[in-house]
């Protein structure tokens, strides 16, 4: 199993087939709104608008498990982003990231990249994943670690 076999519903409804991303390397990110790393989004564009002519997804999951700090409507948040952050990649739907109803592909990313001391659950907002061509998990990142920290280890994959 990998990270195509998902399915994801868009910030607007539409349900999405992760299976259209195939080939390209994906970051993928849990977000909020009223988050200390909220201006990562910046960040986030700034690698997405740099290597989407070379084959990255920057795919943002926006949750509220995390000091409700994501509790604005799905049209909120897009409107947010977009009008704060010029957020132009790919935002899905309010998810959890832990827990009883956490999203099942969250539940594969933290399976397949476990955190420090091999914990698989979800810390905070901003966790992100690094993602292959393949679909197979190759790295998680804390929150602190800001988008362009990520740039050689993005090069590295989209060089492959």
């Amino acid at each position: 199993m990998n990270v195509f076999d998902f399915h994801a519903t868009a910030l607007d409804g539409a349900p999405i087939d992760l299976a259209r991303y195939r080939g390209k390397v994906l970051l993928i990110v849990n977000t909020a709104s009223a988050c200390g790393f909220t201006p990562q989004y910046k960040g986030l564009e700034e690698v997405y608008r740099q290597f989407r002519e070379r084959g990255i997804e920057v795919l943002g999951f926006p949750c509220n498990q995390f000091g409700q700090q994501e509790s604005g409507s799905e049209a909120e948040i897009g409107a947010f982003c977009e009008k704060n952050y010029g957020v132009s990649f790919p935002l899905f739907a309010k998810i959890d990231v832990n827990g009883a109803h956490a999203h099942p592909l969250f539940r594969h990313l933290e399976s397949e990249a476990p955190g420090l001391l091999g914990t698989e659950r979800i810390k905070w907002n901003f966790t992100k994943f690094l993602v292959g061509r393949d679909g197979r998990v190759v790295k998680r990142y804390a929150p602190r670690t800001p988008p362009h920290a990520l740039v050689a280890d993005i090069e590295q994959l989209l060089a492959r």
